[in-house]
């Protein structure tokens, strides 16, 4: 792993609050001290969420959403990827990771379980447009977005997610507000404060999962309204708390119900190891825990297909800790009704990627998800915790399917596509960009697109997303 070395710094102690070592990190890293790898990596994540924002736009949740987000917001000069709005940056940053994240279909830190990029790149692209910053320094504050994401999310091992809180939706804020004080160029000790500040918005919590809501869509840029306006509240001499996460009734505190935190894990090699580079590319648009058994079913797709009257039993095997999300209560999860319930219904997954031979935004039409055939397959598959699993490093799975006389085929994947040395490349992610924008746009637009972010580096970010335009 390459390293840098900080500037020189006033000493730390033991007691150094975790809020002040990310501001050390955001004072002392900027574009050019990353390491080429976390830069190239950066570029292709940033070119893959960008996409993923266009093909939100054709979704029936995109005009509702952004009619709402427009007539709370005001008028500004940055803009809503694909759309005519221009709107303050806090709205703009708003809306644009609505987009981001509203197809479920972007990047996720397998350990952390959260999406990394939808939690700090709306900040860097809306600020960073109002503030006619370079592309180079906009990566360079999205990366330690990541970062700080990636460690508060990795540091409670699941335990947001246990209480009941959307990771994403609470780290958010944090991220957020680190990337808009680093472009704002505030001081350790501002940047500190600044995530004393998000401390008193961080939430989004899971009720979405009962109905197929839409509030999930949201969170992310729920996150970068209040980072943004946490960096212009601490600018302007707001006084917050210095240790919003391992102080009394912080973050930790108040989230996590008693859960295991392991603070060491944040301070670890903080700035010269840099975790984003683990995050993962989803392949396919769905939570990214049912992805293993999404590709297990896609292969034995071909032996099952010509006898579907002959199977006894399918089971799906995920992660133990996966389970309440993808995969119980298994009656409601066996008959989706909405795409989002789709999206988090492993025996749906299983049942159209056995159908289909594979899963994309076709198996989350309305015409899939009513689908008789779907739903009577899906009512076929049970699901149990896997033994074999390197969780939460890979999000592993596997699909077994029993027939009636006593045969049975089985695919197991320990890695899923995406992850670890299965990562997506920049032609395999330039492939996707490329549907996800030939949904609202012609093939030639998407094109000129994806050339424009390939060659983005030593514009401004302002000139760069005036050729994103449709």
């Amino acid at each position: 792993m390459t390293s840098l070395k900080f500037d020189e710094q006033p000493v730390r102690t033991a007691r150094e609050s975790l809020a002040m070592g990310f501001a050390r990190m955001a004072v002392s890293v900027d574009y050019d001290r990353l390491p080429v790898a976390v830069r190239n990596k950066a570029k292709v994540h940033v070119l893959d969420t960008i996409g993923l924002a266009f093909a939100s736009l054709s979704q029936p949740f995109a005009a509702p959403s952004l009619a709402g987000i427009v007539a709370a917001g005001g008028q500004g000069r940055c803009r809503v990827l694909g759309t005519p709005y221009q709107l303050t940056a806090r709205d703009a940053a708003m809306a644009n990771g609505l987009l981001m994240h509203g197809l479920d279909f972007d990047d996720t830190h397998l350990a952390s379980i959260i999406h990394a990029s939808v939690a700090s790149l709306p900040v860097a692209l809306s600020l960073g447009e109002y503030l006619d910053i370079s592309w180079n320094k906009m990566l360079a504050a999205y990366v330690l977005g990541m970062e700080v994401a990636i460690r508060i999310g990795a540091s409670v091992k699941g335990g947001f997610h246990a209480t009941g809180f959307h990771a994403t939706g609470v780290v958010s804020h944090f991220s957020s507000a680190v990337v808009a004080g680093k472009l704002l160029g505030l001081n350790i000790e501002q940047i500190c404060a600044v995530q004393g500040v998000a401390a008193s918005t961080a939430s989004g919590v899971q009720v979405f999962l009962e109905e197929g809501a839409w509030t999930k869509r949201m969170h992310p840029g729920w996150g970068a309204l209040a980072g943004i306006t946490a960096a212009y509240m601490t600018q302007a001499g707001f006084v917050a708390p210095s240790r919003p996460y391992e102080g009394k009734f912080g973050l930790y505190d108040t989230h996590l119900d008693g859960a295991e935190v392991d603070e060491a894990l944040i301070r670890a090699d903080l700035g010269t190891h840099w975790r984003m580079l683990e995050t993962a590319i989803k392949p396919y648009p769905i939570c990214h825990f049912s992805h293993a058994c999404a590709e297990a079913a896609a292969i034995l797709s071909p032996t099952v297909l010509g006898r579907l009257d002959d199977i006894d039993e399918i089971v799906a095997y995920l992660p133990q800790p996966t389970l309440h999300i993808v995969a119980e209560p298994a009656e409601k999860k066996q008959r989706v009704l909405t795409d989002y319930d789709a999206k988090f219904s492993v025996q749906y997954v299983v049942a159209a990627s056995l159908l289909r031979g594979g899963f994309g935004m076709n198996e989350l039409s309305p015409e899939s998800i009513a689908n008789p055939q779907f739903t009577r397959l899906a009512t076929q598959i049970i699901c149990k915790a896997e033994e074999n699993t390197e969780f939460p490093k890979y999000f592993s799975g596997q699909v077994t399917v029993k027939f009636k006389n006593g045969e049975m085929v089985s695919e197991h994947i320990p890695i899923n596509k995406g992850a670890g040395a299965r990562e997506m490349t920049w032609d395999h992610v330039a492939e996707k960009f490329l549907g996800n924008v030939g949904m609202v746009a012609s093939e030639q637009k998407a094109a000129a697109m994806l050339d424009a972010i390939n060659h983005a580096e030593g514009k401004s970010v302002r000139d760069v997303l005036s050729a994103l335009t449709l």
